[in-house]
């Protein structure tokens, strides 16, 4: 069965934007950097949160510690709980990223009829997506295919 366009879509547009990324960072290090500039997060939730496994979130973590983006933290009182938070050159890294990433997005988005509603659609992706995660955080597994009201 071929894939559905929306997700075939995503899926590309996904790989355009891998292929945006400079040196400076990865996509996955993008990923990680941008969660960790809305606070403080534990390794292990945000390696569930961008569902990758724990040894791939180490090795983007070591590298992003050793460039100094992120610096890794123990716990008060408990030194097996890692906590990471974005550096003052992280912050200026993800920000030169975001910007390249959605200057690419921007030029896709001109040959849309529509991209403010496209900006829409993808804004209520992202609501979606933390709805998602939050409910499989709390330990509830969101029924597939179940539409909520909204």
């Amino acid at each position: 069965m071929p894939p559905d366009d929306p997700s075939l879509t995503l899926a590309r547009l996904s790989r355009l934007l891998e292929n945006t990324a400079t040196s400076d960072l990865t996509l996955p290090q993008f990923r990680v950097l941008g969660l960790l500039a809305a606070g403080d997060e534990r390794a292990s939730l945000l390696a569930a949160r961008l569902a990758v496994a724990k040894p791939t979130m180490t090795a983007i973590v070591t590298s992003l510690v050793d460039r100094g983006y992120v610096v890794r933290e123990s716990a008060p009182g408990d030194r097996r709980v890692v906590r990471l938070s974005i550096s003052p050159s992280g912050e200026a890294a993800v920000e030169a990223a975001g910007a390249r990433l959605r200057a690419v997005l921007d030029d896709v988005l001109t040959r849309c009829a529509h991209p403010e509603a496209v900006l829409a659609a993808l804004d209520e992706l992202r609501v979606a997506l933390d709805e998602r995660w939050a409910e499989r955080a709390a330990g509830q597994q969101p029924l597939v295919g179940a539409r909520r009201a909204r």
